[in-house]
């Protein structure tokens, strides 16, 4: 910029003062004779005593304060660009901060926690309960297990019969209880807890496994357990490897019932099976 500036000045100075020549004869003081054209097209000539020294003295000047000020005008432009630049980064860095943040705290996966009061460590416990469903003896209704709160809120009374939420209880004689578990839990009621864990955007029930396949954090490993082959059927629950029984209380009043269950070869390939073995499960998070 600021050199077009100076180019233009010196085009002009050159346009100005094109011809001149020293009349002065031993006087420092004197002025030099500038010869210009007069008119386009005629030969005569025009010829004035000027200071060209003082002219060109102002001609430098100016030629100085257009420099500076076109290199100002420059670093201006170019320190904002710079400034602009910087605050578009750092907006981007901290839009992009807060986004992934609030992702984080957002996304997040429940699952149940069948035989336990409480949530795996790093998990948050929505809340702790019992186990409820449908009666081993009905065949129609539901056949999922339910984790129902310790704290329900209690709809009116009503007189039809239609009843399908009962209690769960541990199915666990002494020829049928997985392999570390006691006998003292037969007849037991059975707790359950719901969990949340943040920053996880799936959950994954793995049956005969009790380790999580890479990528993927395990919140607990346990027994896949279900109601008896003779009853009504229920759905699949992966019981704690460390389950406790709801409290002390111990009625045998039946309801939804949890058995162990286990392989049997045939249709089921063996290996990588075994027969008549216990049937692990892993609740995975990512």
């Amino acid at each position: 910029m600021f050199l077009s500036i100076v180019a233009t000045v010196y085009s002009l100075s050159l346009l100005l003062f094109p011809v001149h020549g020293n009349t002065c004869s031993g006087d420092s003081n004197c002025e030099d004779i500038v010869t210009m054209p007069l008119l386009d097209g005629l030969r005569a000539t025009l010829k004035a005593d000027l200071d060209v020294k003082n002219m060109n003295d102002h001609l430098k000047t100016y030629i100085s304060l257009e420099i500076k000020k076109g290199f100002e005008n420059a670093m201006n432009d170019v320190m904002k660009q710079i400034v602009n630049k910087g605050i578009d980064e750092i907006n981007t860095t901290i839009i992009a901060a807060i986004q992934e943040n609030l992702a984080g705290i957002w996304k997040g996966v429940t699952y149940i926690r069948w035989g336990r009061k409480g949530c795996p460590a790093g998990a948050d416990m929505i809340y702790t309960g019992q186990v409820g469903g449908n009666a081993y003896s009905h065949k129609g209704g539901g056949v999922n297990y339910l984790c129902l709160p310790n704290d329900p809120e209690i709809g009116q009374h009503q007189p039809y019969d239609n009843d399908q939420v009962y209690g769960g209880e541990y199915e666990l004689g002494s020829s049928r209880k997985p392999s570390g578990w006691s006998e003292s839990m037969h007849n037991k009621e059975v707790p359950c807890s719901v969990c949340y864990k943040q920053r996880h955007s799936a959950v994954l029930i793995i049956p005969g496994r009790k380790t999580c396949y890479k990528g993927w954090n395990s919140e607990y490993h346990g027994y896949l357990m279900s109601d008896h082959y003779g009853h009504y059927k229920k759905d699949y629950a992966c019981v704690d490897i460390n389950a406790e029984p709801l409290d002390n209380k111990n009625g045998d009043e039946n309801g939804a019932l949890f058995y162990p269950i286990r392989t049997n070869c045939g249709s089921l390939r063996c290996p990588p099976y075994t027969n008549e073995a216990d049937v692990l499960c892993v609740v995975c998070t990512k």
